[in-house]
C-alpha cells in the first residue's frame, strides 16, 4: 500500500514541478518525473533520517558518559 501511495503523491508532485519549473512534457513523462523523484527523495530523506538518528545516538551516549563520569567524581571517589 506504502508504495501505491508513494506513486500517486510522486504523480502530483510531478505535475507540480513542471508546473513550477515551467517545464512542458506530456503526462506520462510528468507522471514519471514525479516517480523517480519521489522514489529519490524517499531514498535521501531516509538516509539522511539513518545519519541524524545515528548522531543522535552518539549524542546520547556522550551525554550518558559525561553524567556517569561526574557522578563518580562526586560520590566514589570522595
Amino acid at each position: 500500500m506504502g508504495l501505491v501511495i508513494l506513486i500517486a503523491i510522486g504523480a502530483l508532485a510531478g505535475y507540480m514541478a513542471t508546473r513550477m519549473m515551467d517545464v512542458e512534457a506530456n503526462p506520462v513523462v510528468t507522471i514519471a518525473i514525479g516517480i523517480v523523484g519521489a522514489l529519490l527523495g524517499a531514498l535521501l530523506l531516509r538516509a539522511l533520517l539513518f545519519m541524524i538518528g545515528a548522531l543522535a545516538g552518539l549524542l546520547g551516549a556522550l551525554i550518558g558518559a559525561l553524567l556517569l563520569i561526574w557522578i563518580w567524581q562526586s560520590f566514589v571517589t570522595r
